[in-house]
């Protein structure tokens, strides 16, 4: 049985909606960092997106355990012509309300679907846990990335889903069971 330890990037102190713009990341709370590679099973292998403020804090946490090569597929929601815009400079409230309250195959022009965000994640979840079989993984990604996974251990809707919070640096477990899914914490601060 696996689990997997959902790591959110380190803070990058933008404004707006942050999905697929390449920010780096806050990493000057070195205790911060020690506290959670510490937290962490150093046993376990250890992957990132590909958006710099993830790899970055991935390899600030690292130590001794395996680093795989960065997922594309862990990367943030797709936020296209909203991206680095603040909620209310976005001309059509309308649309930006539908998908923020009815989450799944409304998306952002030129962006991605909350659907489409779940199975992209889902994926490379799959593909990790089929080369990593009963390895503990530490994923460093983001908060909507860690919260499909919230969604899909809870077995709850997208809706339910946000109403978690997921903070910078904080820590989600979840646990692959034959059965399913188990969550064992969500946004724990080390």
């Amino acid at each position: 049985m696996s689990r997997l330890f959902w790591v959110r990037h380190a803070p990058t102190h933008a404004k707006g909606l942050v999905g697929w713009s390449d920010l780096p990341a806050d990493l000057s709370d070195t205790a911060r960092l020690a506290r959670l590679q510490a937290r962490l099973p150093e046993d376990a292998v250890i992957v990132s997106s590909d958006l710099t403020r993830s790899v970055a804090t991935a390899d600030a946490i690292t130590g001794s355990r395996l680093r795989l090569s960065h997922e594309r597929d862990l990367r943030e929601i797709h936020f296209g012509a909203w991206e680095l815009q603040h909620w209310d400079t976005i001309e059509d409230q309308n649309h930006l309300r539908r998908f923020w309250e009815r989450p799944g195959d409304v998306r952002p022009p030129g962006g991605e679907s909350w659907h489409e965000v779940c199975a992209r994640v889902d994926r490379a979840v799959s593909r990790l846990l089929n080369a990593y079989p009963g390895r503990d993984i530490v994923a460093v990604a983001h908060m909507g990335v860690i919260l499909t996974q919230v969604q899909r251990g809870l077995q709850v809707g997208a809706y339910e889903a946000f109403s978690h919070r997921i903070d910078n640096l904080s820590v989600t477990e979840l646990q692959r069971l034959p059965d399913g899914w188990r969550v064992n914490t969500i946004n724990h601060l080390p």
